[in-house]
């Protein structure tokens, strides 16, 4: 038997979403889809004018836009935000991306000591340790390990075979996706009689509330302190972040940053993919750090730095931009030399 699709008149979308409704009100809207994989039962969206080139391919029988915008053919909802808005309507009709039943499997492993709180879930073969507290409405899928004393605040979700150390402590709404690994020990060594011998790290980690980190990243844990991820920061996947970092509110870290142990940043810091930052470094309030950006040094706030090593953005687009010309200049050169009667 067919599923019986969710269906929402346009009218009742645009109340939905306090939108302006210019057409056919009574339309039967059953889906929500992107602009050209839309059919004539969905209602797509255009946010910019990229978009607004393929409205004369698009299948959808209606539209979410800013005003203004008109097609002879389609029913449209006039919203000040329409990709705001069109979220809202893709979670109206895709409620089971969102719902998760309150129950804890029995494969899971609680040790009794462990706290859980209201209405979570805890799927096939969770772990949480002994000590650990975890807070309302929060979902561990399945293999999601928690250690021991830890804190988990509510209305968190760990991702499959997420991973947090013992001592470890997750505010509100924090979001770990899959492997990712919170609290490993800190890449920290002596040379002692010719051997790396290990220095113990003995601090967790704590991250803020609002926080979401990426499938695959690592946060090491602090030597003596924790290592600390400050609100609503933002950590793309394989990301690795070395042991007594300090990272500020706000952050947006993109995929495969590096940031070497003892490092801190401000607030609103941008590190574009592949950035690599040194230990020790302070990467100002607001600066941003350009993809492959090389940082073995110290960042003003509100500074936009590009290259290996990092340079002012201005000076690294110049050297950029001349390297292109380097074949011909070294012609030149050469032709100097040679009316120079220069050899070598």
């Amino acid at each position: 038997m067919a599923a019986i699709l969710p269906l929402l008149r346009i009218s009742q979308i645009a109340d939905l979403v306090k939108g302006t409704l210019v057409g056919n009100g009574d339309l039967a809207i059953t889906g929500a889809r992107a602009l050209l994989e839309a059919g004539e039962h969905d209602i797509s969206f255009v946010a910019d004018d990229r978009q607004q080139k393929n409205l004369n391919l698009t299948q959808a029988a209606a539209l979410i836009s800013k005003p203004g915008i008109r097609h002879n053919e389609l029913t449209i909802i006039e919203v000040a935000d329409p990709f705001t808005a069109f979220l809202k309507i893709y979670e109206h009709f895709h409620p089971a991306l969102q719902a998760h039943e309150a129950e804890i499997d029995p494969t899971a492993s609680i040790d009794p000591t462990a706290l859980i709180g209201e209405g979570c879930y805890i799927g096939p073969f969770a772990v949480v340790g002994a000590g650990t507290v975890i807070g309302d409405h929060c979902l561990l899928h399945a293999g999601a390990t928690v250690g021991r004393h830890c804190k988990v605040g509510s209305h968190s979700v760990l991702y499959p075979h997420a991973v947090v150390y013992d001592g470890c402590s997750l505010g509100q709404r924090v979001i770990l996706h899959a492997h990712a690994v919170i609290g490993a020990d800190g890449f920290g060594y002596r040379l002692e009689q010719g051997r790396h011998v290990k220095i113990p790290q003995m601090a967790g980690v704590e991250i803020a509330d609002d926080v979401e980190v990426g499938a695959g990243t690592m946060i090491d844990r602090g030597t003596f302190e924790p290592t600390r991820v400050g609100e609503g920061t933002k950590i793309d996947n394989m990301v690795q972040i070395g042991h007594n970092c300090k990272i500020g509110k706000h952050n947006l870290l993109v995929s495969q940053v590096g940031i070497g142990g003892s490092s801190c940043t401000g607030d609103y810091v941008v590190m574009a993919g592949q950035v690599g930052v040194a230990d020790h470094v302070h990467i100002g309030d607001q600066a941003v750090l350009g993809a492959q950006a090389g940082v073995p040094s110290d960042i003003p706030a509100k500074t936009r730095v590009l290259g290996a090593p990092a340079r002012p953005e201005r000076d690294a687009k110049v050297i950029l931009l001349s390297l292109d010309k380097l074949p011909e200049l070294r012609q030149d050169v050469r032709k100097i030399k040679q009316h120079l009667g220069m050899t070598g």
